[in-house]
């Protein structure tokens, strides 16, 4: 069987470079699973869990957002921000949560921060998440 590469990358710096016999991406439309031969594909992500598993053996990473590119057996994550879901602060996302949340209660939909904030609230609420599945 053929190898399948994931690379996860976010603009600061390349988080992981491996072999893998599964990639399980969090689609917009939902997670969907990349295994070696897998068609060409291009994805936007939603916030949510990334895993990597090899063997007997698996990763997760939390990924804000972003993109997956399929092609040629390798996944390229292109992520806006992506940390291991063991290493997330879970007090900090708590916090950022609360206080989108907060600001949210005092706009109206039309606000020109309203997206941005309830962008805020699924990520953060998605960061929790993943947190609670260490």
């Amino acid at each position: 069987m053929a190898e399948l590469i994931l690379e996860l990358v976010t603009p600061e710096r390349r988080i992981l470079s491996e072999s893998a016999d599964e990639v399980i991406v969090p689609g917009f439309n939902g997670l969907f699973g990349v295994r070696p031969g897998h068609a060409p594909l291009l994805s936007v992500m939603q916030p949510g869990i990334l895993t990597c598993r090899l063997g007997a053996t698996s990763q997760s990473y939390f990924v804000s957002g972003g993109f997956a590119r399929v092609a040629e057996n390798k996944v390229l994550v292109l992520a806006d921000q992506a940390e291991a879901v063991s290493d997330i602060d879970v007090s900090a996302a708590q916090k950022r949560l609360q206080e989108a949340e907060e600001r949210l209660r005092g706009m109206s939909a039309d606000d020109l921060r309203f997206e941005t904030e309830s962008a805020t609230v699924r990520r953060e609420t998605a960061r929790m998440a993943a947190a609670t599945r260490r």
